[in-house]
């Protein structure tokens, strides 16, 4: 069950493969995300030290936090992963126009995880290009729409 999606990324980037991965986070943050306090538009993932991280992920702390917690709403996640995949992982990103980008954090049992993918940037003209698809589409189907539910009448 899918808990927040990026859809920005999907949008600025041709998405190449994805990745299921884990997420580690605290307890208040479990809380947060189950109340729906989550955004993951502005998130990006770093290769550090042969480990991954997750910048941007913004998880808002409900009022109702531990008073002895300092909840940082834009915490550094640490990300699990293979490290076969990851050795991976970095050969492909340090190939140019390569970067890896967080898609949507999904629940898989009691777990929260993250599914990331190898992306590459796409071009102003292929975003024109995806716009004009998409309104193309929003078009048509309204056109079917109003043709269908319109009755044809013979005077």
């Amino acid at each position: 069950m899918s808990i927040v999606e990026n859809r920005k990324a999907r949008f600025n980037y041709h998405i190449e493969e994805r990745f299921e991965v884990g997420v580690v986070l605290q307890g208040w943050e479990i809380k947060a995300i189950r109340a729906g306090q989550v955004q993951l538009t502005d998130g990006y993932v770093v290769l550090k030290d042969g480990e991954l991280f997750m910048i941007g992920c913004r998880i808002n702390a409900l009022r109702s936090a531990s008073t002895h917690v300092r909840p940082e709403a834009d915490r550094t996640k640490k990300l699990l992963m293979k490290k076969d995949q990851i050795r991976r992982l970095i050969g492909k990103v340090e190939q140019k126009g390569f970067t890896l980008v967080p898609l949507d954090l999904h629940y898989k049992g009691s777990y929260v995880k993250a599914e990331i993918a190898l992306a590459k940037g796409k071009a102003e003209h292929d975003k024109r290009d995806t716009e004009k698809k998409r309104d193309w589409e929003r078009e048509k189907g309204q056109l079917m729409r109003t043709k269908v539910s319109s009755p044809r009448r013979d005077d």
